[in-house]
């Protein structure tokens, strides 16, 4: 089916549709740029199909990559821009959840569209034929519907990831997934134990930033998370009986989700903030929930779970020390000293990350005491401020005296050096106005009297 629809396909890849067209071939953009293109989205890629095989496409263009020629594949580079340009083709058996047995070249646009993932991924274009839209996905659009093209079961059992992309799509434009398909997805959901590590964090990720990551809910309800994520499934299952929440602990993570910005760290560390809870539930005789310590054991279990899931050890240093703090100064009445104190002990790079955690964490409570935990987080932010702005210093990258400097006073590089450097910096820690280094050498000297070194 034909649809009487325009797509503005930028200049290069026109050039490229054109050429093949030219050449007696067939060519369409395909897939997301068209999903995206008709969403009103700016594409991130523009992908083309073709009836020309790789060798025919690599004659026609100057410069090519040769991304996957056993899969059709070739780039076309146009003035350092890269075009996946793929042969259409017929998919043979998968027999790893993931891989064809073997991949045919086909002259039939159909063949090739029907062997993809989902109904909104499977239209192409082109000026001259308009939108092709073989298996309803502009219908789809218009409903907000996720739906597999064909059986979902055999699209699952092709590739198990697609089960995540699903639910991913889903999240990503705010869509409910069409019954069969969410059918399918709890009964192959086991077969994403097939799956790396590395295409599941990918997905997982992709889904974070996205404007609804509490669809993470649908991967609990369909079996999905229990198979790379049973953290999360034993949080779900954790109720929360205090005056300070109105979730269980997994209801509480989700809508906490939804009160951060979408950053990769921020996200992820609210995701993890409390995976630790159900580890140390207790209950108290009036059968209230506590969950003591929580925050430490969160912060082990978010480095295991990031780095079984792959993640980059940057990440996983800056996500771990979010979780490990999210809780640190609740109920505390903050003063300046106190303050360069917690900078310095949570890190100057984590700290202003601290307050959005924070304040998610806060919004996805109950009402409980709400304004009050409010207007703590804002004096703490207050107070940052105050310090930021008066160049406070809050660790030894700012401190007056460097270890050289205690080197060329007569101090030996080692212990005793180090030791010195961090009593200054507690010195300066506790009153700012003395991270002079006058000062400081001073104040190095007397400390090397009394410890007779």
């Amino acid at each position: 089916m034909e649809q009487d629809i325009r797509i503005a396909v930028p200049e290069k890849g026109q050039y490229i549709i054109k050429t093949l067209q030219k050449a007696g071939f067939e060519a369409y953009a395909v897939g997301g740029c068209v999903r995206d293109s008709i969403l009103g989205r700016e594409p991130q890629d523009w992908d083309i199909t073709t009836s020309a095989r790789p060798q025919q496409v690599k004659a026609l263009f100057p410069r090519t990559i040769d991304t996957g020629l056993q899969h059709g594949t070739v780039t076309v580079m146009l003035r350092g821009e890269g075009f996946e340009v793929t042969t259409y083709r017929i998919d043979g058996s998968y027999e790893d959840s993931r891989h064809p047995s073997q991949v045919s070249f086909t002259a039939d646009l159909r063949e090739d569209l029907r062997r993809r993932d989902l109904t909104i991924n499977a239209m192409a274009y082109n000026d001259t034929a308009g939108l092709v839209d073989l298996f309803g996905g502009l219908a789809d659009l218009k409903a907000r519907m996720v739906r597999c093209v064909g059986d979902p079961g055999e699209r699952f059992r092709e590739d198990a990831l697609r089960i995540l992309r699903a639910i991913r799509f889903s999240a990503q434009l705010g869509y409910t997934i069409e019954k069969d398909t969410a059918a399918a997805i709890a009964k192959l959901a086991p077969t994403l134990s097939r799956i790396s590590a590395e295409r599941i964090q990918t997905e997982l990720t992709k889904l974070m930033l996205s404007p609804n990551p509490d669809y993470l809910r649908t991967a609990y309800d369909t079996g999905v998370t229990k198979v790379f994520f049973p953290e999360f499934d034993r949080a779900m299952e954790t109720p929360q009986n205090h005056p300070h929440h109105c979730h269980g602990v997994g209801e509480h993570i989700l809508h906490a989700l939804g009160c951060v910005e979408a950053d990769k760290v921020l996200r992820l560390a609210v995701l993890l903030h409390d995976i630790g809870k159900p580890a140390v539930l207790t209950t108290d005789s009036e059968g209230r929930s506590h969950f003591h310590g929580h925050a430490a054991v969160s912060g082990k279990m978010a480095e295991n779970i990031l780095r079984r899931l792959r993640y980059d050890n940057e990440t996983i240093l800056k996500v771990c020390r979010l979780v490990q703090y999210h809780d640190f100064g609740n109920g505390m009445d903050m003063d300046i000293r106190m303050a360069r104190r917690a900078i310095h002990r949570i890190g100057e790079d984590a700290f202003p990350a601290l307050f959005a955690v924070k304040k998610a964490d806060i919004l996805a409570q109950s009402d409980y005491l709400r304004q009050e935990k409010l207007a703590n987080l804002e004096n703490w932010q207050n107070l940052y401020e105050e310090i930021l702005a008066e160049h406070q210093c809050v660790s030894l990258k700012t401190l007056a005296v460097s270890g050289k400097d205690l080197i060329d006073a007569g101090w030996r590089p080692g212990r005793e050096l180090g030791e010195t450097l961090n009593r200054l910096l507690e010195l300066v820690l506790e009153d700012p106005a003395g991270n002079t280094k006058e000062r400081l050498l001073a104040a190095a000297k007397e400390y090397r009297r009394e410890t007779g070194n």
